[in-house]
C-alpha cells in the first residue's frame, strides 16, 4: 500500500470511526487520520495472522479488521487527547 493510499484509508477509517463511536469525541481530524492509519496497519498485520491479507475481490474480513482497530485507536486516543487537553473523559 502506497503513502497516498495509506492517508486516504486512514482518513476514510479515522472518520467511520469517530461516526460509530457514541457521544462527542474532542479528537482533531489529523490525529482521527493517523489513528486510521495505524488502524489500518494493525488490521493488515491481523488479517495476516489469520491468513486473510490477500484474497481475490474484495476483501471484507480484512477491512473489517481495519476497521475494529481503528475504533479501538479513535476511542483510545480521544481518551489521551481529553486527559491532555484538561477535557472531562467521558465515561
Amino acid at each position: 500500500m502506497g503513502w497516498l493510499w495509506a492517508i486516504i484509508l486512514g482518513f476514510i477509517l479515522g472518520l467511520i470511526a469517530k461516526a460509530i463511536l457514541p457521544g462527542k469525541q474532542h479528537l482533531p481530524l489529523w490525529l482521527a487520520t493517523i489513528c486510521g492509519i495505524g488502524g489500518a496497519v494493525i488490521g493488515n498485520w491481523i488479517a495476516a495472522g489469520f491468513g486473510v491479507e490477500e484474497t481475490p475481490g474484495f476483501d471484507w474480513s480484512r477491512h473489517a479488521f481495519q476497521l475494529i482497530a481503528a475504533i479501538i485507536l479513535v476511542a483510545l486516543g480521544d481518551r489521551v487527547w481529553a486527559a491532555t487537553r484538561g477535557n472531562k473523559v467521558r465515561t
